[in-house]
């Protein structure tokens, strides 16, 4: 489950959220609509919230592999006199 989803604090019982919501609707096989449903059937949740947790869990992967396909690809092009050693990097203000 993802931490979002998991640490919630306004999702009511069925996996719903009071949080601003959108709609998505897609087709999927047959087979993972019937595991799915016994998947909500079996934690009370629904169908949805797993869903849900299953598109972040993918976008979280995909980001994470585009950004470091990105930094391979900067880190081959970067000129030796470019390069930052370990030790020069303020972590801290990385991401600020």
């Amino acid at each position: 489950m993802s931490a979002s989803l998991a640490n919630c604090h306004t999702c009511i019982g069925n996996g719903e959220c009071a949080s601003a919501k959108t709609q998505l609707n897609l087709r999927i096989d047959e087979s993972l609509d019937h595991r799915l449903e016994l998947l909500a059937k079996r934690t009370g949740r629904n169908k949805a919230f797993y869903a849900a947790v299953a598109i972040e869990g993918l976008l979280d992967y995909q980001e994470d592999y585009f950004l470091a396909k990105d930094a391979l690809v900067e880190f081959r092009y970067v000129d030796d006199s470019e390069m930052v050693l370990h030790e020069d990097v303020d972590w801290d203000a990385l991401g600020q």
